[in-house]
């Protein structure tokens, strides 16, 4: 799907997930839109399903105990240790809350930048990379650390984790994130969490959304993915930079309005002070084959960008050798 007549593409967003916006300045359905702005599991089940034999949930106040309990079971803690919150969001600011933080950067926008103890998205967020084993911090932001290990944490003593259910699940429109923590900073946590935080629907399809949720093959199966979607961007020129998690980088200035127009949206990492950088998230097969027929129309334009690039490094380099030639002729 091509739309070549748009000419105003909207600026992105701080957080990725610009699909909608995109595909309403297209004239598209946002279903017709590829959204890689947004990095969720590729391999996750369709939870449309799971969630429509709880709708009666609606009818009901909200009550996450077996909530609770079921990703307790499945991560392994005692459920005393864990607060479902809305949305990895509200877990980020219930903790900061409470302990308050800091941040080297570029790190996750949400994350609190003070003087308190240091925080840590693991995969680092944005460059993908995981953390040494023994790297140490206060709080570890897991949400993309079950699809990069195939573990649902590292399970350091004495520190506190924030996760986010969405982005395994794929469904960031139902808001499920987490605390894990010793009890006391849970029940701080809690008492400042407003009531009901979690919906009715979360707290009641959440059981069986994490029933058939099978990390170590859904985490090979991303590793390959990635593989595949790296090769793939090689084919035309784009190199992408080293990732353990769910997406790659790519710095390729003007790269994310070029296949908004293709109907494929792409992060721009403007928002972590990387200009000209792209975050691609890793897409399913059919994802795969889209980005490529979309990256074989744009190819003129890459190979465009690509000589100009290499006409300016020339510039530069021989601006570079005729400085020197004239500081060796003045000694």
């Amino acid at each position: 799907m091509v739309v070549d007549d748009v000419t105003d593409i909207p600026a992105p967003g701080d957080h990725g997930g610009d699909g909608a916006r995109v595909a309403r300045a297209l004239g598209l359905d946002v279903n017709d839109v590829l959204d890689l702005s947004a990095s969720m599991n590729p391999l996750a089940r369709d939870p449309r399903p799971v969630l429509a034999r709880h709708l009666d949930a609606i009818t009901r106040y909200p009550d996450p105990s077996a909530a609770t309990r079921a990703l307790a079971a499945v991560m392994g803690v005692a459920p005393e240790r864990l607060l479902l919150t809305n949305g990895g969001a509200e877990a980020i600011a219930l903790v900061a809350s409470v302990i308050g933080g800091s941040v080297v950067e570029p790190e996750f926008r949400l994350h609190p930048r003070g003087d308190g103890p240091r925080w840590r998205s693991n995969p680092h967020n944005p460059t993908g990379i995981l953390a040494p084993r023994d790297a140490r911090v206060a709080v570890w932001d897991e949400a993309f650390y079950p699809l990069a290990t195939g573990q649902w944490t590292r399970g350091d003593d004495d520190v506190v984790v924030v996760g986010s259910l969405t982005k395994l699940l794929a469904c960031p429109g139902l808001r499920v994130g987490y605390v894990l923590g010793d009890p006391a900073l849970i029940d701080g946590c809690a008492r400042r969490q407003p009531h009901w935080s979690l919906n009715g629907l979360a707290s009641e399809a959440l059981p069986d959304l994490l029933e058939p949720v099978d990390l170590v093959r859904e985490s090979a199966g991303v590793r390959t993915l990635r593989e595949q979607l790296r090769d793939l961007l090689a084919r035309y020129g784009l190199v992408a930079r080293p990732s353990d998690a769910n997406w790659l980088l790519v710095e390729r200035p003007g790269l994310r309005d070029v296949l908004a127009r293709q109907a494929i949206v792409v992060r721009d990492c403007a928002s972590f002070a990387m200009p000209g950088v792209v975050r691609i998230a890793v897409p399913d097969e059919r994802g795969l084959e889209r980005l490529d027929v979309a990256l074989t129309r744009v190819r003129p334009w890459l190979a465009r960008v690509a000589s100009a690039s290499h006409d300016d490094a020339a510039a530069k380099g021989t601006r570079s050798a005729g400085a020197t030639s004239v500081r060796e002729g003045e000694r």
